[in-house]
């Protein structure tokens, strides 16, 4: 199911259960002519669109929570196909995402599929995405990705990334790099993977940012911290997406605020 524009916050919830509050966005940046990034919160799917706003829903904490990015790879055909393929798959089997192992094999389902959905259709042949996620659980998140889109813990000593990069090493003075080493796709023979899985423990009024490099190419760490100790919520992400546009907007920026409320 795909949703445009979702009301910023749809659901009422129990003051005293705890609570999952995910707010997110996806713009197509200043230079990019469509956007070849989707999203997956829950059962909910944004794929290849806008969102004029940050919208905010909330989910009751316990049974697993899929909450991901997945970045199409420029360069490359059908990138957004490739993206709202591996976010779907995602949305499906999101509740059965309760391990490690789950996520490694869901993961590895969606490359296959991405590999899949090419054969016999020669516009698709080597598309492929990155995906990077978390999977909330009544008491622990898994953090995942493949490729270089991430995941960030917004603690209160810091931001700290919890993915990893699929990138290779940097040069002295470069910050930043288009290359991958992996992704879901991608090429124009099947590449297996191996996904980043982690899990990290979860407690009230932890946050997690999810985003492409979208935001993270053209915005340090230090700045993304330095937003995110002053802001929550819709205008954290605002706030996140405005220094990307300031810093010139060059990809799509899709982003999700995972917060465990109390």
């Amino acid at each position: 199911m795909e949703v445009r524009d979702a009301p910023a916050v749809t659901e009422k919830r129990d003051p005293l259960m705890p609570y999952v509050a995910v707010t997110a966005l996806s713009h197509t940046g200043l230079i990019r002519d469509h956007n070849e990034d989707s999203l997956v919160v829950g059962p909910w799917t944004l794929c290849g669109t806008v969102t004029e706003n940050p919208q905010t829903l909330l989910f009751p904490l316990g049974a697993p929570l899929v909450v991901a990015v997945a970045d199409g790879i420029g360069g490359q055909p059908a990138g957004e196909v490739a993206s709202a393929l591996v976010v779907r798959q995602l949305a499906a089997i999101g509740p059965s995402l309760d391990s490690e192992e789950a996520v490694r094999d869901a993961l590895k389902a969606c490359n296959h599929a991405v590999y899949a959905a090419a054969v016999g259709h020669p516009e698709l042949a080597a598309m492929g995405t990155t995906v990077a996620g978390a999977v909330v659980l009544a008491e622990s998140l898994l953090a995942f990705n493949v490729g270089d889109s991430r995941v960030l813990d917004a603690t209160q000593d810091g931001l700290h990334r919890v993915s990893v990069d699929d990138s290779p090493p940097l040069p002295p003075g470069r910050r930043t790099t288009s290359l991958i080493t992996q992704a879901l796709g991608g090429a124009s023979r099947f590449s297996a993977v191996t996904p980043h899985v982690t899990t990290l423990p979860l407690s009230p009024g932890d946050r997690y940012l999810v985003c492409t490099d979208g935001l993270t190419d053209p915005v340090t760490e230090d700045e993304l911290d330095s937003l995110l100790r002053v802001h929550n919520d819709g205008r954290a992400a605002f706030e996140l997406w405005k220094a990307a546009i300031e810093a010139g907007g060059p990809d799509n920026i899709t982003l999700a605020m995972v917060r465990i409320g109390e």
